[in-house]
Formats: C-alpha cells, sequence, structure tokens
C-alpha cells in the first residue's frame, strides 16, 4: 500500500487530515509482555482517564496536513505532564518540523504531504527526542508492542502506562460525526478498514463501553467493537514524564530489563527510518 492508501475518500472534511502509513513492524522492538514481572500484570481497573487534566488540546497541524503521528506524540506527551499544572505542549512548528524531520515533509511540495510510519516517530522520539514547545525536547524512554486485540493488555497499557501509540484504518463512515461505530450494514463497502485511510491516535481512557483518543483537537470516542475491528498496530509508551507527573509506578514492569533493551534498540537504529 503506498500513498493511495493513507490518501483521505472524497468526502474528507475540510479540517481534518489523516497520515498514518501503513503498519510496518520494526526489528528489535519487544512486547510488553517481556517486561512483566508479575504473573500476570495487574488487572486493569473497570475505567481509566489520562484526559481530565486537559482543558484544551491543540490541533497541531493535521488540520492541514498528514502528520497525525506526530500530533498523536504530541497529545501524549501534554496529557502525561499536564498533572503538574505545566503542560508540555507541541506546537503547530513543532509538529511540521518533526513531520519534515522524519517524514521527508517540505511545505513547498505537496507532494511530500505522504504521512509517516508509526514505528519512525517512535525510533526518532526514542533516540533524537521531539519537540514540545519553548526549545523544551522530550525523549521517550521505550516503547513495547501491543496485540491490538489483546483488550486486557490495552487496558493495562492505558491504566499503567497513561496511554497507547495507536493505529487506525479508518472507514469512511468514521467522518459523519459522533462516536465511532462499526456501521449496521458491517465493515464492508464505505465501513471497510481504510477506506478513508490510516491514522494514528493516543489512547487516553477506557470503560466499559469502549476506548477515548484524542484527535483533530478533540476527545473522539471509540467502541470496543470499532477498535478490535479497525485497530491495526499499537505500543505501550514507557514514559518516566507519566510516572514523574502522576506519581504511578508502572507495577508490574521490569525497568531494569526494559532499559537495557532500550539502549540495544537506539544503538541499532539508523535513519531515515523511512524511505
Amino acid at each position: 500500500m503506498g500513498r493511495h492508501s493513507m490518501t483521505p475518500g472524497s468526502r474528507e472534511p475540510a479540517s481534518r487530515k489523516l497520515g498514518r502509513r501503513p503498519a510496518r513492524p520494526l526489528p528489535g522492538a519487544p512486547a510488553l509482555a517481556r517486561y512483566a514481572t508479575a504473573a500476570p500484570l495487574p488487572a486493569p481497573p473497570a475505567q481509566a482517564e489520562w484526559l481530565s487534566a486537559v482543558s484544551s488540546w491543540p490541533m497541531l497541524a493535521n488540520d492541514r496536513v498528514g502528520d497525525c503521528t506526530l500530533a498523536a506524540a504530541g497529545h501524549l506527551v501534554q496529557a502525561w505532564t499536564a498533572a503538574t499544572g505545566a503542560a508540555r505542549v507541541m506546537t503547530d512548528a513543532d509538529a511540521i518540523s518533526a513531520y519534515s524531520l522524519i517524514g521527508g515533509y517540505r511545505p513547498d511540495d505537496p507532494a511530500t504531504d505522504i504521512g509517516c510510519y508509526e514505528t519512525a516517530v517512535l525510533g526518532w522520539w526514542l533516540t533524537k527526542g521531539l519537540a514540545v514547545g519553548d526549545g523544551a525536547l522530550d525523549l521517550l524512554d521505550g516503547f513495547a508492542t501491543l496485540d491490538p486485540r489483546d483488550g486486557r493488555l490495552i487496558r493495562q497499557a492505558i491504566a499503567l502506562l497513561g496511554g497507547v501509540y495507536a493505529g487506525l484504518s479508518l472507514p469512511l463512515t468514521a467522518q459523519d460525526g459522533g462516536a465511532w461505530e462499526v456501521p449496521a450494514g458491517g465493515p464492508v463497502g464505505e465501513g471497510a478498514p481504510g477506506s478513508w485511510g490510516g491514522h494514528a491516535v493516543p489512547l487516553l481512557g477506557y470503560d466499559a463501553e469502549g476506548l477515548v483518543c484524542v484527535t483533530w483537537g478533540a476527545p473522539q470516542r471509540l467502541s470496543w467493537a470499532f477498535w478490535e475491528t479497525y485497530a491495526d498496530e499499537a505500543y505501550a509508551l514507557l514514559s518516566r514524564d507519566f510516572l514523574a507527573t502522576t506519581g504511578a509506578t508502572g507495577s508490574g514492569l521490569s525497568w531494569a530489563a526494559f532499559a537495557a533493551d532500550m539502549e540495544g534498540l537506539r544503538a541499532r537504529l539508523a535513519f531515515p527510518l523511512t524511505p
């Protein structure tokens, strides 16, 4: 799937762009289960959310260009640091600059607006960091892969680690407003996975009815059935920003093993990660 795979459908609202390229594994990226020292990890609570401390979510240029992979990262940092009362907020300029560095986007050439791989963004964030306003640089401690179909593990990652960096193959029906649901006719036609295109979102909350992500400057609800139908990649992000600002401990995870693996992954990564 090339550029066409993430080109929005003909009904795409002018204020909502996509920009996630097809899921591409990153060699050496471990699964979260590797770091579980408890067997199993603590049971996830019935609901969890990391949105309430944020009053306003910036668009991060995703109304103009296909930089959703960077917008999702910026919204995660904002959520993690908001608990301190001094949230670190990525700017549109930060997002576009990172999009240019990682995805090769050039503002003077619309043909270069082809999105990014999520794993390329994660690799850059891990090794070089992302600007998040006022010259601050956020360096990710690490990431681990999740099976999108494992709802328990998705809940655990959100509750224990402050969110999930996720990839969706959105249907055209997701343009219609309201909560994202599998259409009544099923995932076919305008409800088919990817009929609109690929999109990156941060999952920042869940309850029995579904999940909450942030996209295009606002929270967006999606049902569990929608997630199971349209999600095709997910990553647990391990950030000391989150631990420091929330008082969370990452209970049940072996941070020593994780840190060692991330150092090895940093050493092996070579850029660019996108063609």
